[in-house]
């Protein structure tokens, strides 16, 4: 890779001087000291040491934070996760986790750990988009590590000429985690194509275990259960919320 935008040490290499005032809206300081892989699409270690007992989303975690700042607690403590399965905006934009990464990561520094970011790969956007969304998913995890947060992968896949980046970055026979909370596997209409994925994902990274934040109840992953892959899923608010309205119906 070459760094000419990026403060990076390479060795062998001299690096150019930075102009004063240049701003690094490109997050180069999140990527010092990462390996690159193909597309240059960094690694991202997994750095979790044990699954969560509980998984949140981003704009539930902020709810929390705040709640607790004005009640004068800035020492708390919780053992979710923090998960972004959620619409993109509640996330990304502005004043979102990537462009006020340093605001986002005292959030987090306030929980278990945190499933990296479920930026979107919708399968009309264009394909550097979808590259850049992979690779911006690598980074921000890979950052999250080295400032001492326990981070486990999320993958997100599209049709099959996604495949050649979609899981670059991350270590084989891991934990990884998906969603399911969205259009797939849900809709019928996209089912074989999630399940052709997740098909190519576990025969290329052969995971030891894959968490679910959605439903799990697809014969998909019942197939992959009985090749002995520990499936562990955590209900969504939403589905939460679905089956209490159907208990009391």
């Amino acid at each position: 890779m070459t760094n000419f935008l990026f403060p990076l040490k390479i060795p062998g290499v001299m690096n150019p001087t930075i102009r004063n005032g240049l701003k690094d809206i490109w997050n180069a300081h999140m990527a010092e000291g990462a390996t690159f892989g193909h597309l240059d699409i960094p690694l991202c270690p997994t750095t979790a040491n044990e699954l969560p007992k509980a998984i949140i989303t981003w704009d539930e975690a902020k709810a929390i934070h705040k709640k607790r700042l004005a009640r004068g607690n800035s020492d708390y403590q919780e053992e979710a996760f923090v998960c972004f399965y959620i619409d993109d905006c509640k996330f990304d934009g502005p004043r979102g986790i990537w462009h006020d990464c340093n605001s986002a990561l005292k959030v987090f520094r306030h929980f278990a750990g945190v499933i990296t970011p479920d930026y979107s790969t919708y399968q009309d956007f264009p394909e550097a988009i979808k590259i850049y969304a992979t690779y911006r998913m690598r980074l921000f995890g890979y950052w999250l590590g080295r400032n001492g947060i326990a981070v486990i992968n999320n993958i997100r896949w599209g049709t099959p000429e996604s495949w050649h980046y979609c899981f670059e970055g991350i270590p084989k026979n891991s934990i990884v985690a998906i969603g399911t909370v969205g259009g797939s596997p849900r809709k019928l209409l996209d089912r074989d194509r999630f399940e052709a994925g997740l098909t190519k994902m576990v025969e290329q990274l052969k995971p030891h275990t894959i968490i679910v934040y959605g439903s799990a109840e697809y014969d998909c992953f019942k197939k992959l259960l009985s090749q002995g892959i520990r499936i562990v899923s955590f209900q969504s608010k939403i589905a939460e919320a679905f089956g209490r309205r159907k208990h009391h119906e």
